[in-house]
């Protein structure tokens, strides 16, 4: 046995009789420990590397609990070396996260897909070409749906969002009761207004919305082309999916949801910790909205 796993087992039973109030001996007889080497062990002077694998569990077990244990390995390693300006790579995070048994907590719900008479239709300009050389370059764009419970009745939320290819930001979004025209059109002119001098690439899928005449007017009259989904192709639109799927396994599928004001005040939460506290491998580390200035930095 090397003393890197020695030392891990030490550890294992260290945390769950220190937090799960386990009996030493019953752990040490599980992993086959004599207790007299495990108390040795217990009395002696941490080495430096104990001593910074202690201090990233106790930071591990703030991020997990603050985030409601929704960050995984990977993330978490991006959080505590941008949170604690270190630098530790994602294998010594997941073996430390193992032995405080901690895992995230998210899980995937596929979308069904709903399909619908459209007025006008676009090619598939974006052409899954989900690069973006500047901010304001691609927008994509969906709506998702969200149910909450007053008693036994069940009630559904939609948000309408729009989300920038360059940076992964969310532009602008808007929660409505019905997965209407008003929702759809609403989030568009906020984009806008937010946004006055963009004429970026505007994908979406073929949603009643996106394929009616007024809203290709919209785009016309904001220099915007449009691009759609084929029929079916949700890959088409993968980052929009991707975005829905990070929102509900680490938001949604957490709780149960028992009115509109609790879960609107969540989503709204949500977006703005993705938007400035969320971390992405794929942005260097930084958080959307950290990318999108550095651009014009």
């Amino acid at each position: 046995m090397n003393e890197a796993w020695q030392e891990n087992q030490y550890l294992a039973i260290k945390y769950l009789n220190e937090t799960e109030k386990y009996p030493i001996i019953k752990l040490c007889n599980a992993l086959n420990v004599a207790r007299s080497a495990y108390y040795k062990w217990l009395r002696r002077t941490p080495s430096r590397r104990q001593q910074i694998n202690k201090q990233v569990m106790e930071w591990i077990k703030q991020h997990y609990e603050e985030t409601n244990g929704i960050l995984g390995y990977r993330q978490m390693t991006i959080t505590i070396n941008r949170e604690h300006e270190v630098h530790y790579n994602k294998k010594r995070i997941y073996r430390l996260m193992q032995l405080l048994h901690l895992k995230s907590v998210t899980r995937v719900k596929k979308k069904k897909y709903i399909p619908s008479m459209p007025e006008i239709t676009a090619e598939n300009v974006l052409n899954r070409e989900f690069h973006a050389d500047a901010p304001n370059e691609k927008w994509l764009t969906d709506v998702t749906e969200f149910k909450y419970y007053e008693g036994s009745v069940v009630k559904k939320l939609y948000l309408s969002a729009i989300l920038d290819l360059y940076d992964r930001r969310i532009v602008a979004y808007k929660i409505g009761e019905s997965n209407n025209n008003e929702l759809v059109f609403s989030t568009f002119d906020e984009a806008v207004d937010l946004n006055p001098n963009a004429h970026p690439l505007f994908h979406s899928d073929r949603g009643f919305q996106y394929t009616s005449k007024v809203f290709r007017q919209k785009l016309v009259n904001a220099g915007m082309r449009q691009s759609m989904s084929r029929v079916g192709r949700c890959i088409d639109n993968g980052p929009m999916e991707g975005y829905w799927g990070i929102l509900k396994s680490e938001m949604y599928y957490l709780r149960k949801f028992t009115s509109k004001v609790e879960l609107t005040e969540a989503i709204e939460a949500y977006i703005a910790y993705y938007n400035t506290k969320r971390y992405q491998l794929r942005l260097h580390c930084m958080t959307p909205m950290e990318y999108h200035k550095a651009y014009a930095a």
